[in-house]
């Protein structure tokens, strides 16, 4: 008699211990001139939210660069420069610690916040453009391995129309659920959903 192999299952998670970092969710500081802010949260495939999950991101900055030596312009070199205060709120250089990841744990209730800047467009792999998006990678409980998908903006219409990786999603509706929704300004709204109705889209990588 051959037993059955014994079913796999994670420990934890322990995302909170030694992951997050202070600054984490700050792409750039939390005034910098033309800074959005990204809020969302993660729910699991009974649509209940994840207190204890981690959300990264990572994006090109608005001149379609990335914070890392392997651009093949050059890497975005931060630049610390003294801006007056001239409101309650620290006002920073847009070129101040753009640093191009986030990382951010979610709280009690399932949320996350990120703050950044627009991404420019990106050349496409096979040719074209795609349109600004943020690269996101979520660790949840359940999960083996991390899930990866996009954040693309509302506001973006002509450019995601014309974008080679939503084109690829057949089905409207799952090609929506990479889209955020405005929720302010400078503010947006994406909520991943790791199954069920209106899961998100997620890539093999």
């Amino acid at each position: 008699m051959t037993a059955g192999i014994t079913p796999s299952q994670t420990v934890g998670p322990f995302l909170a211990i030694e992951l997050p970092w202070p600054d984490g969710p700050y792409v750039v500081p939390e005034y910098t001139p033309g800074a959005i802010v990204i809020t969302g949260r993660v729910l699991d495939g009974a649509g209940e939210p994840l207190p204890d999950a981690m959300v990264e991101t990572w994006q090109a900055d608005p001149d379609s660069r990335f914070a890392h030596p392997d651009d093949p312009r050059g890497q975005v070199v931060p630049v610390v420069s003294e801006v007056p205060v001239v409101s309650e709120a620290p006002v920073v250089s847009t070129a101040t610690a753009f640093r191009g990841f986030g990382r951010s744990m979610t709280d009690a209730g399932g949320s996350y916040r990120i703050v950044t800047l627009r991404p420019g467009p990106l050349p496409a792999p096979g040719g074209g453009t795609e349109a600004p998006h943020i690269d996101v990678s979520v660790f949840a409980r359940g999960l083996l391995d991390r899930v990866v998908t996009r954040i693309y903006l509302p506001d973006e219409a002509e450019a995601n129309a014309a974008d080679p990786v939503l084109a690829s999603i057949g089905d409207p509706a799952r090609r929506q659920t990479l889209i955020a929704h405005q929720d302010g300004q400078a503010a947006f709204r994406f909520d991943v959903r790791l199954q069920g109705e209106h899961e998100t889209v997620f890539f093999d990588v």
